[in-house]
Parts: structure tokens; C-alpha cells; sequence
């Protein structure tokens, strides 16, 4: 036995491990694996018999990891299935560690697994593991808006330059002319972003109203009373029409009676309680334009008037088709006889476009007619063609429009013969002077009435009679 352990002693060793191949010569020496254990047993094991045993242990542990990698399976580190102190070399093939194990395979640190074993695809967190409710950060990109309850949108409308403010702005006004509405002028503007050019409508306004008609200005009057204090405050009216008193040299160019319209919107804006009563306070002395100086004092002066405020809801008069019927026709015998006088024949056009009543030309025509067969001598009645001939070459009034009104005074010409006598006669002159002149039509002039139809009585029985 003192030759064995001799040999064992002086036989060559692999870093204080014995090979396999010793290993395997070992196991079949004079003390198998049941004489080891009897001594143990016993007590009796020297040293070296004890570092033997350890030997010969580490070298089957080898044997069976080498096993186990050949077969793929699921490795083991040599400290799990030996409980002892070897431990592989994790740059070495043999030695790498199972692809589920969640040890580092970088071959660097402790081994220890990656975050305690909390790491990893589908891993909820560590065994014990407490988590506590977070706010939801809207500044992460997983950020889900949708699942965080009640969510607030606001659409965000980006603010007009001065370039897109006016191309947006004058379809919105000159549409408001056609229909009226001022409701719906005010959700348009509520829907932009005028920012601080918003002040820059009233005065956008105002322009296109003063190369308009009187009907506009009147609208846009009204419209800015009504945007007033819900879409513009008296600081933006102000500005508004500041920037225009500014601008008056300008538009005169175009609006010869800029100033005066520009006094009367003053006015009648400081009426509606759109502007401050203390606007024109803050030009007197500090106004060197002689424009704005002039439009400055027609608003001072509508203002001192008798009836004062009450009578600037009627400075741009009543619109068109809004005038009582009764008006209209006053209107238009008061434009037939300024120019039976003046006998200017562009005047008349241009107060018979003011009325703003194409409808009802067809009146302007009968209330000509009656005035000719209530005249005496043949002034009115050469003056009288000669104005509906030049309204009919302009189209300011139509054939159906010239039709009724010849039609109407053919329908009374009864009674008014009763009045004046002599009526029918006028009445076929002027028929063919208009037919010469082209201003009826020969159906027209071939439905006047040639004879009147009237009721004599005699003996106690009434007849008709006709008369040339």
C-alpha cells in the first residue's frame, strides 16, 4: 500500500487535478470505491487516501458534464451538482452556459443573473416584487392618451399673417353682403386665428363697404354693433378706424367721399356703442390730415345734431327691398321731377341705382307715363322718352320690367281719363314716340287701348258707347 500511495504522490498532476485517463486507471486500483468506504467508515482513512476520494470525485462530476453538453441538453454549473468549489471557464465551449439561463454569457461580472432575475422578455419583475401606482408621463413615446381616462382635445388653428388674413376675410364680408346674417359672419370668425391682427377686419370692412353701395355701409354698420363685445372690443374698434383715419389719402383715391363716410361710420359706430364716446376727444389738436380732419368733424357734427344718437340708425337710410312700398314710389316721383328740372340724365341713373329696387322699376316706368298724360305741352313727354330710352339702352330696366309698366297704365287708363280728359290722345303719342325711339316693343304699342269705353245714359238706360 506505501508503493501505491508513492506513486500517486509523484505521478503527473494538471494543476492539483488528476486527468481522466488517470482517473480511469485509478478507479481500478487495490482500493475500489467499497474499501474507500469501509475505511471511512471505520475511521482509519489516512490523508492521502482522503485527497484520493476528493480526486477521484472530481473527475466523474467532469466526465458528466461532458455528457450532458454532447447531448444538448440542459446544462448545469459544476456547483449545482456537486455542491462543491469547481467552476468553469466561461470562455471555454464546454463551459457556456445554458441558452435559458439568465447568468451572463459575456463572460464578464459575478455570474450573477441580469437584474436580480427580473430582467427579461415577458418577466413581471422579481419574486416579491411591490409596485406602486405611477403617473402617466405624456412626455413618453408609449404614452397612450386614449386609455388615461378623460382625455381633453383642442384643435389648434394656426394665426393668419397679413397676407392670408385678407384673402380669407373678403369672401367672408362680401357674402355677409348677399346674405345678411351677421350670426353666421360671427361663428366664421370664431373658427380663426386672427391673433392680433383682429382689429384688421373692421377696418377690411369698411374699406369694401365704402366702394359699395349705401345698402353695404348700412350692413356693415349693423354688423359691427353686433361682433361688438362678442369678437371685437372698442380697443380693436378703435384701432380699427384709427389705422383708416391713416389710410384716408389712399382711399380717397378711389372713394372721393371717403372722408365723409368714414365720419359718418364714426358716428354711428359711437351711437351703436361699438366705439367709446371719448374717441374723437382723442384727436382734437393732434390731427394734421386734412381728410381725417374732415371725416373727424362730420362725425362731431351727426353727433351734435337735434335728435342726436336716435337719429344715426338711419344715416346710411333703409336698404332696398326693406323700404315701405309707399316710400319707393315717393322716392321716385321725387327722382322724375328733380330731372323734369334739371333734365341730367346721369343724376337720375344714379339715384334709381341708390333705391337699390330692380324689382320695382316696373313702378319708375308707370309713375313716368302718368306724370306725361297729367303734363301740359310736350316738354315732359320728349323728356320722358328720351329718360327711358337711355335707361333702357344701360339695362337698368328690363323688357319685362318696361312691359309691366306700360301694361299697368293701359289697365287704368279709364279712370284716369276721368281726370284728365284728354288722356287717351297723350297716351297714343307717347306710345308711338316710344315705338319710334325703340323703347317698346310693337306688341306693346299694338295693345294700347285705340278707343275708351265709357257708360251714357239716356232715357233712364245706360249704353256704351266708344269714341275715337
Amino acid at each position: 500500500m506505501a508503493t501505491e500511495i508513492e506513486a500517486w504522490i509523484t505521478g503527473p498532476k494538471n494543476d492539483g487535478v488528476f486527468s481522466l485517463e488517470q482517473g480511469k486507471g485509478e478507479e481500478d486500483g487495490p482500493y475500489g470505491s467499497e474499501d474507500l468506504n469501509e475505511l471511512e467508515v471505520n475511521g482509519n482513512w489516512t490523508p492521502q487516501e482522503k485527497a484520493l476520494h476528493e480526486a477521484r470525485l472530481k473527475a466523474k462530476a467532469k466526465r458528466r458534464l461532458r455528457k450532458s453538453s454532447s447531448r444538448d441538453s440542459n446544462r448545469e454549473s459544476f456547483s449545482d451538482s456537486v455542491s462543491g468549489e469547481l467552476s468553469t471557464d466561461p470562455h471555454s465551449p464546454k463551459g457556456k452556459n445554458a441558452v435559458n439561463d439568465r447568468k451572463s454569457r459575456t463572460g464578464k461580472g459575478r455570474g450573477l443573473p441580469k437584474k436580480g432575475g427580473a430582467g427579461g422578455k415577458g418577466v413581471w419583475g422579481a419574486a416579491g416584487m411591490v409596485y406602486e401606482v405611477e403617473e402617466p408621463d405624456a412626455k413618453d413615446p408609449n404614452y397612450d392618451e386614449s386609455s388615461q381616462g378623460d382625455t381633453v382635445y383642442a384643435t389648434v388653428v394656426p394665426e393668419l399673417d397679413e397676407r392670408e388674413l385678407e384673402k380669407t376675410i373678403n369672401p367672408i364680408v362680401q357674402e355677409y353682403f348677399e346674405h345678411g346674417d351677421t350670426k353666421e359672419v360671427e361663428m366664421l370668425l370664431k373658427e380663426l386665428n386672427l391673433g392680433h391682427h383682429k382689429y384688421e377686419f373692421s377696418s377690411l370692412a369698411v374699406s369694401l363697404s365704402l366702394e359699395g353701395k349705401a345698402s353695404h355701409r348700412e350692413l356693415t354698420s349693423r354688423l359691427l354693433s353686433d361682433l361688438s363685445g362678442k369678437v371685437l372690443s372698442e380697443k380693436d374698434m378703435s384701432r380699427a378706424f384709427d389705422k383708416m383715419l391713416k389710410e384716408l389719402p389712399d382711399l380717397i383715391l378711389d372713394t372721393p367721399e371717403a372722408p365723409q363716410m368714414l365720419g359718418q361710420f364714426i358716428a354711428r359706430a359711437i351711437a351703436d356703442h361699438a366705439l367709446p364716446m371719448s374717441f374723437l376727444d382723442c384727436y382734437k389738436g393732434k390731427v394734421d390730415c386734412d381728410h381725417a380732419r374732415a371725416a373727424l368733424d362730420r362725425a362731431s357734427v351727426l353727433l351734435s345734431m337735434k335728435r342726436k344718437i336716435m337719429r344715426l340708425d338711419n344715416v346710411w337710410g333703409v336698404g332696398g327691398g326693406q323700404r315701405p312700398v309707399k316710400h319707393l314710389i315717393k322716392e321716385m316721383n321725387l327722382l322724375l321731377k328733380e330731372y323734369l328740372v334739371s333734365g341730367e340724365l346721369s343724376e337720375a341713373e344714379h339715384c334709381l341705382r341708390d333705391l337699390e329696387v330692380p324689382h320695382f322699376h316696373h313702378e319708375l316706368v308707370y309713375e313716368a307715363v302718368v306724370m306725361v298724360l297729367e303734363s301740359t305741352g310736350d316738354t315732359a313727354l320728349q323728356m320722358m322718352v328720351k329718360l327711358l330710352k337711355a335707361f333702357w339702352q344701360t339695362g337698368l330696366i328690363t323688357l319685362d320690367q318696361m312691359n309691366r309698366g306700360f301694361q299697368r297704365v293701359y289697365d287704368e287708363l279709364p279712370e284716369i281719363n276721368l281726370d284728365v280728359p284728354h288722356a287717351h290722345s297723350i297716351m297714343e303719342t307717347f306710345v308711338d314716340l316710344c315705338y319710334k325711339e325703340s323703347v317698346i316693343t310693337k306688341q306693346l304699342r299694338d295693345s294700347c287701348p285705340t278707343s275708351l269705353t265709357f257708360m251714357s245714359k239716356n232715357d233712364g238706360v245706360f249704353t256704351e258707347k266708344k269714341c275715337k
